[in-house]
């Protein structure tokens, strides 16, 4: 029994880390031979941008099915008819694990989203440079970036924590999403992300973990969309809006905290 159980841990180990070596190769296969010829037949950027995100999502269903063929990630996204019509809202979910962008981008062909600077300095640069929106714009210029995204149908996808979930105590909700969503008068639909525990893939987990007694279970719960108008020109609006959106991922049980500085909070 402890044998198959080492092997089982073992097998996990390794195609987690095929997983990832077929993702950067995917990823350096749309960088270098899907988007030039691309951009070059599309001369509107606007609609370069819009098949370069299909193109995105449908590899990262590719990649997700690829997971789950291997017994490493089973995706329970209820109807994923309800993800793939989302258009002009802001969709904000907690982050426990490094899979959850690329499972919301699955679902939803038409995502955006707002990258940090220091993604440039990585393999999915050649991405994110050309399809989503850097965080070192000026802020009002950020602002305006996403309204304009929002306004052509694509869906701002949005982690209010700011990085992954601590495995240990509560995390703080930036008012990123609350502040787009006044600034552009679109809807947030937040989305809870649960299931089992994603050693291995949280914050400061080992490169080399796993969930050691079985593969990682994503169950992803679309929640009513909250509306900006209550929480407009009122005193404290959007730390209330930023509290409500916070309660209705992680359930009425929990404090409405909310806190942080990024350059969204500005």
């Amino acid at each position: 029994m402890k044998n198959s159980t080492a092997l089982g841990y073992a097998w996990r180990v390794f195609a987690k880390w095929f997983s990832f070596f077929i993702f950067g190769l995917g990823t350096l296969i749309l960088v270098t031979l899907i988007f030039p010829p691309l951009r070059l037949v599309l001369h509107s950027r606007r609609r370069f941008r819009r098949r370069a995100r299909a193109l995105v999502s449908l590899s990262f269903r590719f990649f997700i099915q690829i997971m789950t063929l291997l017994g490493i990630v089973r995706l329970d996204a209820g109807d994923r008819a309800r993800y793939r019509k989302l258009s002009g809202k802001i969709v904000a979910a907690n982050h426990p694990s490094l899979l959850d962008v690329v499972m919301l981008f699955a679902l939803i062909p038409n995502g955006d989203c707002i990258v940090r600077g220091g993604l440039s300095k990585t393999i999915v640069s050649g991405v994110v440079r050309q399809l989503y929106i850097p965080n070192t714009l000026d802020f009002e210029k950020l602002l305006e970036d996403c309204r304009e995204s929002l306004e052509e149908g694509n869906c701002i996808i949005i982690f209010p924590e700011g990085s992954r979930t601590p495995r240990h105590g509560e995390s703080r909700y930036k008012k990123g999403a609350a502040r787009i969503s006044l600034y552009s008068h679109c809807p947030v639909v937040p989305v809870k992300i649960g299931g089992n525990d994603k050693y291995g893939l949280g914050k400061g987990d080992p490169w080399t973990g796993v969930n050691p007694a079985e593969g990682y279970i994503y169950k992803f719960s679309m929640q009513e969309e909250l509306f900006p108008g209550a929480y407009s020109n009122t005193p404290g609006g959007i730390k209330r809006f930023t509290g409500a959106i916070r309660q209705s991922i992680l359930g009425p049980s929990v404090s409405l905290k909310t806190g942080g500085t990024s350059r969204i909070e500005q």
